[in-house]
């Protein structure tokens, strides 16, 4: 199959960089039903031209780029015939893994668990993730998921029966599992980039659990489960779901889950298990089917290679209120914001995430950080033949990471903005208080319409260290929209919408 590395760089390509047909249905039927100018109606706008600039679609530019920074941990299922050479199969994929990353279609995001090291290629023993399945059939079935840390995160299981926070006592039937699939919504608010998509396993072991969850976010998102009782609970979950007013991004608002599989499997008598596999909107899954002899693709499900434009408009959709920001930024500059308030930000800014936070613990900063804006992103960055770096895919990472770190970041170091996706907790509110700091939400996921902000790579440090995304990079923005949502008077929107979602929760499935 000579042309079978070739079919799997392509496979890897297209689901990086183009939604599959029914995930783009179900943003569009979403953006139907919310109002104009409503913050989720930004949102959604911000996510189409993403998408489009994602696959090449926007108007000016047809490069393709990584919908979403976070690439995750590249997942293939092999359905192949019997005495197919699956040994020659994975050493292909693997080289489609590496050559893809090196295009910078993926972030290098295969890490060293007991040393911290990034492998820088997405290769190690155990990455990327390979199933082989034979089947009789005359052809080769693979499918890919690359789903991100934010919302791999935010999967959960349960075990029946249990307590659960708002919904009181869950059983070891229907209703119990619906209560767990609705907290498992609850808990994952914007962190998991909402609005969301759920594959849920009832049943099985633990370990199967999680799989089988997995397998059911390859279902179409239209599509109608066989099982008639389950068919009646996906919708009823896609109904509650959505009335837990959590929103795009955890902004608030009655678009939170986009899709909702549900398969059921035999279990132990002693054991029942409820798991919950969350993805976030850039549902990035696909289906090549491959000719066994040549190793060619002869086909595609839910691929549209020339898909249709998703934008309503290019450019952030502004209103003449925002208010500009500069940095180095003034403590009075920044107590001047409150929760709501649109800034764009031209300037200097600087990326900083996981290890990067430990490391200004007990470091100093390798550059000033006085009044400076820290941008919890994890970058795919491209270095061209004059060793200049450039920005490829920059969306924001799950902020309550830095939970531990930020608030002594902020006062050790000057810093008067953060920016992220899901917000922060109390101990960093606390520190913006006190600091005079505001925290600044990005749209999660939307890669490529910040990385056009990032105009210029104006340094990097400690990349050998840390690798691409976790080193801190200064950069350059020009006009880099963000919503105000926790700001230096104690106003956090997330503390509104957590409070508000956790009361609707209760009142939806009352506890009998």
């Amino acid at each position: 199959m000579k042309q079978f590395r070739d079919s799997m760089l392509e496979l890897v390509i297209q689901t990086s960089t183009n939604l599959p047909a029914d995930v783009r249905r179900a943003i569009i039927a979403a953006v139907a039903g919310v109002g104009a100018g409503s913050r989720e109606a930004q949102g959604l706008e911000i996510i189409n031209q993403n998408i489009d600039m994602a696959c090449g679609q926007m108007p000016g530019g047809s490069d393709r780029g990584a919908i979403c920074q976070d690439t995750g941990m590249p997942t293939f299922e092999v359905h192949c015939p019997v005495g197919a050479d699956q040994i020659a199969m994975e050493e292909d994929i693997r080289w489609a893994v590496g050559e893809a990353t090196r295009r910078g279609m993926l972030r290098p995001n295969s890490v060293d668990s007991l040393t911290g090291r990034n492998t820088g290629d997405n290769l190690s023993g155990t990455t990327p993730v390979v199933h082989f399945k034979q089947w009789r059939e005359n052809r080769i079935r693979v499918r890919l998921v690359l789903k991100g840390g934010g919302s791999e995160n935010k999967c959960i299981q349960y075990s029946l029966p249990c307590e659960l926070d708002h919904l009181g006592s869950a059983g070891r039937d229907l209703a119990g599992v619906k209560k767990c699939i609705l907290h498992a919504v609850w808990q994952a608010q914007g962190f998991g980039c909402s609005p969301g998509f759920l594959g849920v396993a009832v049943g099985g072991d633990r370990a199967q659990g999680y799989a089988f969850a997995k397998e059911q976010l390859f279902r179409a998102v239209d599509d109608v489960n066989p099982a008639p009782e389950l068919a009646r609970l996906e919708a009823e979950v896609m109904d509650e779901a959505n009335r837990l007013a959590i929103g795009v991004m955890g902004f608030g608002g009655p678009t939170t889950l986009l899709g909702c599989k549900i398969g059921a499997f035999n279990r132990l008598p002693a054991s029942f298990f409820v798991s919950v596999a969350y993805n976030c909107w850039a549902f990035r899954r696909l289906t090549a089917w491959v000719d066994p002899a040549t190793g060619a693709l002869s086909g595609w499900e839910e691929l549209d290679e020339r898909p249709v434009k998703m934008a309503r408009m290019a450019g952030f959709p502004t209103t003449g209120r925002e208010i500009r920001l500069t940095p180095p930024v003034s403590e009075e500059q920044a107590r001047r914001l409150r929760v709501g308030d649109v800034v764009l930000v031209s300037g200097r800014i600087v990326t900083g995430r996981d290890a990067m936070h430990k490391y200004l613990m007990s470091h100093e900063a390798p550059t000033d950080l006085a009044g400076t804006i820290i941008y919890h992103c994890g970058p795919v960055m491209l270095k061209d033949g004059a060793g200049q770096w450039h920005v490829k895919a920059a969306g924001p990472t799950t902020s309550t990471r830095e939970e531990p770190y930020q608030a002594a970041i902020i006062e050790k170091f000057g810093i008067r903005g953060v920016i992220g996706k899901g917000g922060m907790g109390p101990r960093t509110l606390e520190g913006l208080r006190k600091s005079g700091a505001v925290y600044l939400h990005a749209i999660g996921g939307a890669a490529q319409v910040y990385a056009r902000t990032l105009k210029r790579v104006i340094g990097v440090h400690l990349l050998e260290e840390f690798g691409v995304p976790e080193a801190m990079w200064e950069i350059e923005c020009e006009d880099f929209p963000a919503i105000v949502t926790m700001d230096s008077h104690g106003g956090s929107l997330h503390a509104e919408v957590l409070e508000t979602s956790a009361a609707l929760l209760a009142g939806l499935l009352p506890e009998k």
